[in-house]
């Protein structure tokens, strides 16, 4: 089983990241259940954090610890404390991991997180507004590479706005190739347009598994 390593820190977005952790780990829409993926939490550091609806979420590992393999996923969510300093060793963590095969799945504030520390200044990328990132990233120089999308691929890093949590999850899939191509597109067409026809489709796409 593939591993989906989750980063928590306080004031995590929780409506972000529901469509990434349901899919992967319940498997329903894969193209094999084996792809499914296990959850483990981690964090900078052990102590349970709060999320921004309320749950409190404890740790299941360091950040820094963490020795993802190819075909894992590591995940950052929004939250208003990515720009705090006790998050630099994450960043740092994240940089060290973007040279490696793991997929680094970014959303909102956490693409903040990434632009001031200079890991978005020479690669595509997105996030809320182009204009967000020049107020609050004084170490931000990745101007010229920002696109203008609600999510962003650029080889094993994937950006979202926080306004797009189905574009950051039909990104995430997609990278992944863990679901068929006419299960992503229906998959993503039902969520998007919420059309009862694609609902069909995506029954109809399904693989049969003996």
């Amino acid at each position: 089983m593939r591993t989906l390593y989750l980063y928590v820190l306080n004031t995590l977005a929780d409506w972000e990241l529901g469509y990434v952790l349901a899919e992967l780990h319940s498997g329903r829409y894969l193209k094999d259940p084996g792809l499914r993926y296990n959850v483990i939490l981690c964090g900078v550091d052990l102590t349970p954090i709060r999320t921004m609806g309320g749950l409190s979420l404890t740790p299941d590992a360091l950040l820094e610890d963490i020795s993802p393999s190819a075909g894992d996923l590591l995940v950052l969510p929004g939250g208003d404390t990515w720009l705090d300093p006790v998050q630099a060793p994450a960043l740092e963590t994240v940089r060290r991991l973007l040279n490696g095969d793991v997929v680094v799945a970014a959303i909102c504030g956490a693409t903040l997180g990434l632009a001031n520390a200079g890991i978005l200044d020479n690669r595509p990328h997105t996030s809320n507004d182009i204009n967000v990132l020049r107020m609050f990233c004084p170490s931000y120089h990745g101007e010229r590479y920002y696109v203008d999308a609600p999510a962003v691929t650029d080889r094993n890093l994937i950006t979202a706005s926080g306004l797009a949590p189905i574009d950051f999850a039909h990104h995430v899939f997609r990278r992944l190739g863990v679901m068929n191509d006419g299960t992503l597109g229906a998959w993503y067409n039902l969520s998007t347009t919420r059309k009862p026809e694609y609902f069909y489709s995506l029954m109809e796409s399904l693989p049969r598994h003996s």
